[in-house]
């Protein structure tokens, strides 16, 4: 399927089938007034999707000159599996690694630029590509990433003790109990009522593997935060009340990575990108864009050192 979202812009979409059978929902926004600058991956955040959710934010920025490529996970959005429920996050790592890499090795995309941009549970997937890639990707954008779940959203340790127990027997059961995200991630209520009226968007509390699996995500994030290498910008709202604005920060200050940026800004909240007032968001949105078009006119030593290797091969082949 396809569509012009405006001249400017080409949305396609499509159904793909993942390593286990499972029909997956993808889309594309790519600049059609010029060849795109650079490949960027979405990674959306949990119980969220990528054709209306992260829809703005790819229009922004294909209309920026940049191909942007989403996938919904299993179990989110307009992907097949039980709505909400991640039985293993890793497969999921691997879904979009697979579709990823796909289109990074189409002959018209093999010298591009590639980064990956997620936010909130995507900012996780995100550092979980770099890890099992680490020298694929050109950069990372990570939006209020969830390194570590903030603590007036997390049950108590009793609770969660019980709940983790109780996971072998009963996992898809919603009996997490917790706070409604939406109404402490995004601060405009139109914005709230938007997401509410999404049908692809699950609603409800969190099953118990699911909470499992995003608590054994971003714990292992936070404790191996020193092995991200790849360059990155982090971004983040001063209120956020999801996910934890010290493990941001802290981020920025042990990652190996010799190329690192860290914005912080005053009274915004988890959904910087789509929440906000606009005039915030063009703030977050410009500070991206900034950091990106800077690193694409220096150029990336990745595609030079494949070319390179390339060209190494063809000699050895003469």
């Amino acid at each position: 399927m396809a569509s012009e979202i405006d001249h400017n812009i080409k949305y396609d979409e499509e159904f793909i089938l993942n390593s286990r059978g499972v029909k997956l929902f993808t889309c594309s926004w790519i600049p059609q007034n010029q060849e795109p600058k650079a490949l960027i991956f979405i990674c959306h955040g949990y119980a969220m999707e990528c054709s209306i959710g992260m829809n703005s934010t790819a229009i922004r920025l294909a209309n920026e000159g940049y191909a942007c490529y989403g996938i919904d996970y299993q179990g989110h959005g307009k992907s097949a599996g039980l709505s909400g429920y991640i039985n293993n996050f890793d497969d999921l790592v691997d879904d979009c690694l697979n579709h990823f890499t796909s289109i990074c090795e189409k002959e018209e995309n093999k010298e591009k630029m590639r980064y990956l941009l997620g936010e909130s549970m995507g900012g996780a997937m995100v550092l979980l590509l770099h890890r099992k890639k680490p020298d694929y990707f050109d950069g990372a954008v990570l939006v209020a990433p969830m390194c570590k779940i903030a603590e007036n959203v997390k049950p108590h340790p009793l609770v969660i003790s019980v709940l983790t127990k109780l996971c072998k027997f009963i996992p898809t059961w919603k009996i997490i109990p917790s706070q409604d995200i939406v109404d402490v991630a995004f601060k405009l209520p139109e914005k709230r009522k938007e997401i509410r009226a999404n049908p692809y968007c699950y609603k409800g509390r969190p099953r118990l593997k699911t909470g499992y699996e995003l608590m054994r995500v971003s714990m292992d994030l936070e404790n191996r935060l020193d092995e991200v290498s790849i360059p990155f910008i982090v971004l983040h709202g001063e209120e956020d009340k999801v996910t934890d604005k010290a493990v941001s920060i802290q981020l920025f200050k042990v990652a190996s990575s010799s190329d690192k940026t860290m914005k912080l800004y005053e009274g915004m909240w988890h959904g910087l990108l789509y929440g906000e007032p606009e005039e915030n968001t063009q703030i977050v949105f410009r500070d991206i864009l900034n950091w990106l078009d800077e690193r694409v006119a220096t150029g990336n030593s990745r595609i030079e050192m494949e070319l390179k290797h390339n060209n190494d091969d063809l000699i050895s082949l003469k």
